[in-house]
């Protein structure tokens, strides 16, 4: 293992809580949900009706004609979200570093809004010609590519699908690439567009989602809320960001991933524990070190006591001084863009030394045995935070990052 330190310098967001970093943060730590009524898809036959759906977003401003031709939605946030960051880590291209850069992005789904119409015209309206496109618009990996060709970057460019942890798989193995010398920086994240009348039907039958709010961890919690939007980062060397005088938002230390081998849907608190302590290990970090997870926390019912369980696995008597929060509360459940989503929110607190909370909460359930940020930021400098994703099919990521102080 190389011992090439990797620290982020660009952070570029679009989501519910807002169409940029600073929007985002804002209504983050002020704990402002964005959970409201889906205004998108006509939800007069559904069971739930909210969501955490991106506002005021007009593709023309932000791409030509000849672009939304050949772009959807959940790719448009990737790239959008991957100029800023690029904009605010204030890095210049040559043809030597964009060789040496990498963009792997995470995307559980790719394009199902814009498939809804497809699919409509193709089944309902009887229309015999689909358009053209479509097979290389909707490609999960469409937005990795895009931005491979907005910078002329030649460097390893995919896609990784493991549904609520494909950004985090992305973002360590960007991680890796950059830490063992494989490329000097990565453009790295995802983005997902899961508020499309087909997918909320699957989602409504699965009898998962809450027909009011988001409340990890709470007694009274009745399910998950969903949500989209897309989160990019720029990773690279601490000795170029240095020679470049680059902003440092956090130095990325660990990763860690498993899969539970037990159940379809069905999450374990072994495979869980299993991915943390592999982060940690990836890390050389003690427990003592980590003062924040910004969790999983999907407020089901079985997700919330099993995550807590795994973190009492791992942390033992530490549990206690450890805050924990789910920001899924504030942003919904963005599907494969979770990880990054949610990397955004831990990056951000280690940062500005704020903690953000978990919205909605009432009280604790017994059965999760951990300390919530309930309703409010806390103002806390903590040195190290882990940032958790599992996934349907029993696949599970954690990534450590650690507060830079030069």
């Amino acid at each position: 293992m190389s011992d090439r330190r990797v620290v982020v310098t660009g952070v570029g967001v679009i989501s519910g809580l807002g169409n940029s970093t600073s929007e985002f943060a804002e209504n983050l730590f002020a704990g402002r949900s964005s959970i409201d009524d889906i205004e998108s898809v006509d939800m007069s036959t559904f069971r739930f009706k909210k969501a955490a759906e991106v506002k005021s977003f007009v593709p023309e401003d932000h791409f030509n004609e000849q672009q939304l031709t050949i772009m959807m939605r959940f790719s448009q946030f990737a790239l959008v979200s991957a100029r800023e960051a690029v904009v605010d880590s204030g890095i210049e291209w040559t043809e030597e570093s964009t060789d040496r850069t990498a963009v792997v992005t995470g995307a559980g789904s790719g394009g199902l809004t814009d498939l809804d119409f497809e699919w409509d015209e193709l089944y309902g309206q009887k229309r015999t010609r689909p358009r053209p496109l479509t097979v290389a618009k909707a490609m999960s990996n469409a937005g990795a590519s895009h931005i491979s060709m907005e910078y002329g970057i030649t460097g390893p460019t995919y896609t990784t699908t493991s549904a609520c942890s494909s950004s985090s798989h992305a973002m360590g193995l960007a991680f890796w690439h950059v830490r063992q010398g494989l490329v000097d920086a990565a453009i790295t994240g995802g983005s997902e567009t899961p508020i499309a009348y087909g997918n909320l039907k699957a989602w409504e039958g699965m009898r998962v989602v809450s027909q009011d709010t988001c409340r990890p961890f709470s007694r009274d919690r009745s399910g998950m809320i969903l949500g989209e939007g897309g989160a990019m980062f720029l990773f690279e060397t601490l000795e170029n960001a240095k020679k470049r005088g680059a902003k440092v938002y956090a130095e990325i230390a660990g990763f860690g991933m498993s899969a539970d081998a037990h159940h379809i849907t069905m999450p374990s608190s072994d495979g869980a524990a299993n991915a943390i302590r592999k982060s940690l290990k990836d890390a050389a970090i003690e427990v003592e070190k980590i003062g924040y997870i910004n969790a999983h926390g999907t407020a089901t019912q079985a997700n919330d006591p099993m995550e807590s369980d795994a973190i009492n696995k791992v942390f033992g008597e530490h549990t206690a001084r450890v805050a924990v929060s789910s920001t899924k509360s504030l942003h919904g459940h963005t599907l494969g863009a979770a990880g990054a989503i949610e990397a955004a929110a831990t990056i951000l607190a280690l940062d500005r030394g704020v903690l953000p909370p978990t919205a909605n909460f009432t009280e604790l359930d017994p059965e999760c045995r951990i300390d919530v940020i309930a309703n409010q930021s806390r103002e806390k400098k903590i040195e190290a935070a882990i940032s958790n994703s599992f996934a349907f099919g029993g696949l599970n990521a954690a990534l450590v990052f650690k507060r830079f102080d030069g």
